[in-house]
């Protein structure tokens, strides 16, 4: 998303997202996380997050819980491995405003980055908005520090999401933007000038991907398809000149990629727009090479996740990974149906299986996400325990003193045969009472 995050511009991009996952079998309650991490720096971060968390209750439908990711702190503490948990469990992941390169640097290195590839790849949503949406590409621009600070502009190196997903390209928000007034401020804040200074510090075959403000580009990554929702439109941009996508188009992901090449190689016919902003015609002028229109559908038709959704299980996903995800859904699901003996078995197989994996010379961080993986589940299990080991007298405590409450009111009032009912039941249910001048005790038949 280009802006409006929390708008009611972008309320129908995000209810087509819940329908999705929905319509995909993600279960009934909390359904996504809210990363906070690009706010997280802010002293105003706890009301930004409940903003959040009510706009999506009240205008979406779907309730979010907060990570409680504010640095890279929070992930070394005792609930780092819930907050991975639970980013790993639910289906959507949603993050938004503040500082692209401060998100960066509390990112990396650590399972986050991993984890939002595995939920575009094996099934989920990713919705990144602004800040959030800066870091989705293989570069990412610094936006304070450029604009507010006067550093020199340059490219901070990105989570580079989308080129592992065939999408070589940098995500630009705010891309139409208009603040400046009298000065240019296009291209969230870069202007021409320094945009197409920095155009060229990009690695050959990488393009920029822009999104204007009030505009989601939705990209289905199991059908290779991009729609644009919103008020606004797409631009595919290399080297100053570009081409536009506009609200309700969808186009295949291959399309898009031709639409960069066509712009690199300078085919006749490519639409250019040298500095200016994009014509809504330059669409048309690719077109009439002989490409194909893209078909024009209503919200929500075919629709992923902006910017990327998985539908399910795919192909190619390392035999750790998925093994991990196995048992982490037989954990939820021994969990759901109160199997105390399921859980632990779900989390002595995830044991096992990593054990059995210690030797692999591993080139990614999967051990350290499943080490988390099975840290939550032993937590989960904690949390449990502190139930199952109570005195039960704690537990039944408040249920016995209130029959014996009724006890003794049929006592004073002579309804003696009501009285001595409720001390035969409670005494068949294990509790012993005990009478005495001084009052009624009761304890446990152990």
């Amino acid at each position: 998303m280009g802006s409006g995050e929390t708008a009611p511009t972008m309320v129908k991009v995000h209810r087509a997202v819940v329908e999705r996952l929905r319509d995909s079998g993600a279960p009934e309650g909390v359904l996504g996380l809210l990363l906070d991490t690009p706010f997280g720096f802010q002293t105003n971060a706890a009301e930004i997050s409940v903003r959040a968390v009510t706009y999506f209750r009240e205008s979406v439908g779907a309730a979010l819980e907060v990570a409680g990711m504010r640095s890279s702190a929070d992930l070394a503490g005792e609930n780092g491995h819930e907050i991975i948990a639970r980013m790993v469990e639910l289906p959507l992941v949603f993050a938004g405003p503040g500082s692209p390169s401060y998100a960066l640097r509390q990112w990396r290195d650590t399972l986050v980055p991993s984890v939002l590839k595995e939920k575009l790849t094996l099934g989920g949503a990713v919705t990144f908005a602004s800040a959030a949406a800066l870091t989705l590409g293989s570069a990412t621009v610094p936006v304070y520090e450029v604009y507010k600070v006067g550093e020199e502009p340059r490219w901070l190196e990105g989570l580079d999401l989308l080129s592992t997903l065939g999408l070589p390209a940098v995500v630009i928000p705010h891309y139409d933007n208009a603040e400046g007034q009298t000065h240019d401020t296009r291209y969230c804040y870069l202007g021409e000038e320094r945009l197409s200074m920095m155009e060229k510090e990009l690695e050959a075959g990488t393009f920029v991907l822009g999104v204007d403000e009030h505009t989601a580009v939705c990209i289905d990554f199991e059908a290779a398809t991009a729609v644009v929702m919103g008020i606004g439109a797409v631009t595919v941009r290399v080297h100053g000149d570009s081409a536009r996508i506009e609200t309700g188009e969808t186009v295949a992901l291959d399309r898009i990629l031709d639409i960069a090449a066509g712009l690199t190689s300078s085919i006749p016919g490519a639409s250019r727009t040298s500095g200016a902003p994009p014509e809504k015609g330059a669409r048309d002028d690719l077109e009439a090479e002989g490409a194909p229109r893209a078909a024009s559908t209503g919200a929500g038709v075919g629709l992923g996740v902006g910017l990327g959704v998985g539908a399910g299980q795919q192909p190619g996903a390392s035999p750790l990974l998925s093994a991990i995800r196995v048992h982490e859904a037989s954990f939820r699901s021994a969990k759901a149906s109160a199997d105390a003996p399921g859980m632990v078995g779900a989390v002595l197989a995830l044991e096992e299986e990593l054990w059995a994996w210690r030797a692999d010379t591993l080139q990614s961080d999967e051990m350290d996400r499943g080490r988390a993986s099975l840290r939550a589940m032993i937590g989960e299990l904690g949390q449990l325990s502190e139930v199952g080991t109570r005195d039960p007298a704690e537990l039944i405590g408040p249920y016995v003193d209130l029959a014996l409450g009724l006890r003794d009111a049929a006592r004073r009032e002579r309804r003696f045969e009501e009285a001595d009912s409720v001390r035969d039941k409670l005494e068949l249910l294990g509790v012993e009472i005990h009478d005495s001048p001084e009052g009624s005790t009761w304890e446990i038949r152990r």
